[in-house]
């Protein structure tokens, strides 16, 4: 039996302990160890780096299909039992995140909003991780609906009107990943450019709630912001308290903003 020493701790290895390393080979232990200290290399932001598919950006589009398909399916039913408009908010309030899973019928919409989520969903998945990186999704999504809410009118016809789309959401990760970007030295401008081309699209083209993309972008680029450029040793506390802190100022807005309409504006849609 031939014994060969391994090239990290130098102990000799039997042919059965030895595992081909990128010079020479190391024996189980040292594999072992090297894997461990593997597992907990994180990103600059604190995310634990994982390799393989972006799970949650998968599992948000094949939901947002799901979603469509049944639209579709329904007749429309599927869509009028989620979509979200003010008038419905206050009395259905999960309408204000059940309207970022639908969409037109239309394929374009629901296209063009999947390819951008695809764009940069795992570049941010991967830098926060997949918790604080669901916190942003969903907060943006809401934050798209308080937008519409803030900036609608309860005497006219965007009270009424609902609304249905991924944008704010999807806007919401533009914003978010300016400051990553910004963080890491790297070049925003090619966002920032996609960011005003979309802001302009509904001074040209109509039936774009653009109230949504920015609440949306507001909300991505104050979570973002956060978890950019949070100290190294406060960013697992960043992770929830920014959520949680952002949530609560959607939800006060939301609420003072129903306090102000009469109790005849809050018919349902």
């Amino acid at each position: 039996m031939s014994y060969v020493r391994c090239q990290r701790c130098g102990r000799p290895a039997c042919p059965e302990c030895q595992r081909p390393a990128a010079v020479g080979v190391q024996c189980v232990d040292c594999v072992a160890e090297s894997s461990k200290a593997a597992r907990n290399v994180r990103t600059a932001f604190g995310a634990t780096v994982r390799g393989g598919r972006p799970v949650v950006t998968l599992t948000i589009i094949g939901l947002c299909v799901v979603s469509w398909v049944l639209q579709l399916a329904t007749g429309g039913a599927w869509t009028q039992q989620w979509a979200f408009s003010p008038a419905t908010g206050q009395e259905e309030p999960w309408r204000f995140l059940t309207a970022a899973f639908l969409h037109s019928t239309t394929p374009l919409h629901i296209l063009f909003n999947m390819y951008a989520l695809w764009l940069v969903g795992p570049f941010l998945e991967q830098a926060f991780g997949r918790g604080r990186f669901v916190a942003l999704y969903l907060l943006s999504a809401l934050g798209g609906s308080v937008g519409v809410l803030l900036l609608a009118d309860p005497t006219g016809l965007s009270w009424q009107q609902g609304v249905v789309g991924a944008s704010g959401a999807v806007f919401g990760l533009f914003g978010a990943i300016i400051p990553v970007l910004r963080r890491l030295g790297r070049n925003a401008g090619q966002i920032v450019a996609l960011i005003a081309i979309n802001m302009a699209l509904p001074f040209f083209v109509g039936g774009i709630a653009w109230e949504a993309h920015v609440g949306g972008l507001i909300v991505g680029l104050a979570i973002g912001a956060g978890y950019a450029w949070a100290p190294r040793e406060r960013q697992q506390l960043v992770g929830w308290a920014l959520p949680a802190v952002v949530g609560v100022v959607l939800v006060a807005l939301s609420v003072w903003k129903y306090s102000t309409v009469p109790t005849w504006g809050l018919g349902l849609f």
